[in-house]
């Protein structure tokens, strides 16, 4: 694996190694650009196939944090990092206590947060290292309602380009995953007046938004052939595949989850079927943006309504897409390195 070329292939700043085996800890922390702002993106505890998988996903997942932040208009940079491991051990401090200590050697061009298979629990260790961290309990609180928040946004400005009206009353929306953010837009859905199909692989989820939000249920793979104008993804990624997407009846793509395009040629395949998508990184940037006002000191409610900002980025998204005729994943990929490059004639790199 030649690390230099991935690192080019896609300008990433800096790839860090740090080991610490009397601890079991192994650490990746990628920094893709930092020309917003310090890097920040959440910390993956994971056991990997091998140290290149491993690499690969730091590079790929930091990359999408920062053309997360340029969408949203955040001051941030893109990061992520990955520990190597069994994400169910039970010893933990030590091993996020070291990870801590590779943070803090960065100086704070890297802030870090949990992510999949670490937890407030495991950031509270980190903390004991580093203040450069977030998430933090206590502090900016549960970021699912300000995600599902963005993720409603992105369904209305997705509804006004496709229907010229965002009213989703008498809309179908076929929801797929029920956690937190899941529940939190069902919520905004049904009190908009949009009927749900819903499912998830946990009973008890479905049941709750049955009973609370009147939701139609059906079977985890059934979801993908229903009837609904609004297919809203927002449990694993990759459920934009070749074997999903010929069963689609949707008109509108805009859910929670990331990286819902399972390969590259996906993007442009849902443009050809004429099925609006609104790009995963972009609509979910409600959690990001709920870190960012830990950051700052906001307000709950100023950062709902940074949230609703995404309404109007869609928009724009929209009409580049269609305007060149493009697939909206592409758009969104020019407008977030559009501003990077802006920003980049106006100041240094942060340091």
């Amino acid at each position: 694996m030649d690390i230099f070329e991935r690192m080019g292939k896609h300008e990433h700043e800096q790839l860090v190694f740090w080991s610490e085996p009397e601890f079991g800890y192994k650490g990746i922390i990628a920094i893709h650009d930092t020309t917003l702002g310090p890097a920040l993106g959440g910390t993956r505890f994971m056991n990997y196939a091998s140290d290149e998988d491993a690499i690969v996903d730091a590079l790929r997942l930091s990359r999408g944090m920062s053309y997360k932040a340029a969408v949203a208009g955040l001051n941030l940079g893109g990061g992520k990092s990955v520990i190597i491991g069994d994400n169910k051990t039970r010893n933990r401090e030590m091993i996020f206590r070291a990870h801590g200590r590779a943070v803090e050697s960065l100086g704070g061009r890297y802030i870090t947060a949990e992510d999949v298979g670490t937890s407030p629990d495991d950031m509270e260790f980190v903390l004991m290292e580093t203040d450069h961290v977030t998430g933090i309990m206590g502090r900016s609180g549960d970021p699912s309602p300000v995600t599902a928040w963005g993720v409603f946004m992105g369904i209305r400005a997705a509804a006004m380009h496709r229907w010229g009206s965002d009213d989703l009353s008498g809309k179908t929306v076929a929801v797929q995953g029920l956690g937190h953010v899941g529940y939190y837009l069902c919520q905004y859905l049904h009190e908009a007046g949009a009927e749900l199909i819903v499912t998830d692989i946990d009973e008890e989820r479905i049941q709750l938004v049955v009973d609370d939000f009147g939701a139609t249920r059906v079977g985890v793979d059934d979801i993908y052939t229903v009837e609904a104008e609004i297919y809203a993804p927002c449990a694993l990624g990759a459920v934009i595949n070749d074997d999903t997407l010929p069963s689609f009846n949707f008109e509108i793509i805009c859910g929670a989850a990331n990286n819902q395009l399972a390969r590259t040629h996906h993007g442009p395949a849902v443009h050809e079927r004429g099925i609006l998508y609104g790009p995963d990184y972009v609509v979910n940037a409600g959690g990001l943006i709920n870190v960012y006002g830990e950051l700052n000191g906001w307000s709950p409610e100023r950062g709902k309504r940074k949230a609703e900002e995404i309404y109007g980025t869609c928009l724009e998204i929209f009409e580049l897409a269609e305007e060149e005729n493009i697939p909206t994943a592409e758009a969104a990929d020019r407008i977030a390195v559009q501003r990077v490059r802006n920003v980049r004639h106006l100041d240094r790199s942060f340091v």
